[in-house]
């Protein structure tokens, strides 16, 4: 098996749709995960990575879901189509704002904050 195809299975294992028009592509191979969820695992990593050094107020953690999801609900409805930038910007935020709640909110359930 191929390194990229085991790289698809993991992006379908994660729970992604990876649906192609909603899906970045490089040199034509599509990426393992649609680019809402490159979007959340890309905030994720960043919260993780900055949670030391940066500390946003906690308000930033439904606000930057609420992005993803009204961006969702938009499309969802038929209002109107996402863009792909659009779906990474708003699932960066929202694995970022998400992250970093869970992140901070076990600091404080563990007292370590």
């Amino acid at each position: 098996m191929t390194r990229y195809r085991v790289c698809m299975l993991l992006g379908r294992a994660s729970g992604c749709h990876q649906m192609p028009q909603r899906s970045f592509f490089f040199r034509g191979k599509q990426f393992p995960v649609c680019a809402r969820c490159a979007g959340v695992y890309l905030g994720q990593l960043l919260a993780l990575l900055s949670v030391k050094w940066l500390h946003p107020p906690l308000w930033v953690v439904p606000t930057f879901c609420g992005l993803m999801l009204l961006d969702w609900g938009v499309q969802a409805l038929n209002w109107r189509e996402s863009t792909n930038i659009r779906r990474l910007i708003t699932g960066f935020l929202c694995g970022y704002g998400l992250c970093y709640g869970i992140v901070i909110g076990l600091a404080k359930l563990l007292g370590s904050i």
